[in-house]
């Protein structure tokens, strides 16, 4: 990754996450902490990594991208706008009635969507069974499926696991999110995760673990999987609410939405780079 690169993919990490905060302070409601500490593997997904075509979602060689941990959908919806599948000015309808924006994505509607998730654990399998039917297909596009660390604690997410492991789908490459933090609370109080890399390795996955706001980090572990022979599973250590000091690591910002004050003060930080 060149220096130039490395600033646009920075900056524009910065861009997405001031769109994240627009949109829910906006609607006052929506998923900010989880979004923007999941920006920086979205971003360089998206415009570094994944072959995709804004002017034609449908581009039948595209890598997919699948937002397991559904509620997250302010990150998704900024970049996807970002890129032109749907105007910038589709991200104020969020949430709304009869907006193709709504709380989780829903793949009918909203170009760049490649399915509807949400109930915890759904959008895994659905990534790994379209990956399965696309390597009985002799196709070579990936799929990328970002999990939530309390997500996992979902049983349908190791019976993926073990499907994957099965099947041998290395066109699977997982990210899960490990910012510790899930709507109760910490997710070693709720359902202890730790160790978590021996267990991913025991259900025959490949697994990295990085920090997941180091664009370089992420860039080069995803190359690396691109040559493993099994599927393969990147533990990315995130801060929850990361580029807003007052929302990095609480868990109140998991689905809390911000005051007038709160959006001024977020805005002003991330525009001053603080």
């Amino acid at each position: 990754m060149t220096n130039q690169q490395l600033t646009f993919l920075t900056e524009k990490c910065n861009f997405i996450r001031q769109q994240i905060i627009k949109m829910v302070y906006r609607v006052q409601s929506g998923h900010i902490g989880g979004s923007l500490g999941a920006t920086e593997l979205l971003v360089t997904l998206y415009y570094h990594l994944m072959n995709h075509r804004a002017d034609d979602p449908a581009w039948e060689a595209r890598d997919r991208f699948i937002l397991s941990k559904g509620h997250c959908t302010p990150v998704l919806y900024a970049v996807l706008a970002d890129l032109g599948y749907f105007p910038e000015e589709d991200l104020w309808t969020f949430r709304r009635p009869g907006s193709h924006l709504q709380g989780h994505p829903y793949q009918p509607k909203t170009p760049g969507v490649e399915a509807t998730t949400g109930a915890l654990g759904i959008g895994f399998s659905t990534a790994l069974g379209m990956a399965l039917v696309a390597k009985l297909n002799g196709a070579n596009h990936r799929y990328f499926v970002i999990c939530g660390d309390g997500e996992i604690q979902e049983g349908e997410i190791w019976e993926g696991a073990m499907f994957a492991n099965k099947y041998n789908l290395n066109n699977v490459i997982g990210f899960v999110d490990r910012n510790y933090l899930q709507t109760d609370g910490n997710s070693e109080d709720i359902m202890p995760l730790d160790p978590l890399k021996p267990k991913w390795e025991a259900f025959g996955w490949t697994t990295y673990e990085i920090d997941g706001h180091n664009i370089e980090q992420i860039a080069n572990t995803v190359h690396q999987a691109y040559q493993d022979d099994r599927p393969s599973m990147i533990i990315a250590n995130t801060i929850k609410g990361k580029g807003v000091s007052f929302m990095e690591n609480a868990v109140g910002w998991h689905g809390g939405v911000p005051s007038e004050a709160d959006a001024d003060r977020a805005l002003t930080e991330l525009a001053n780079g603080t």
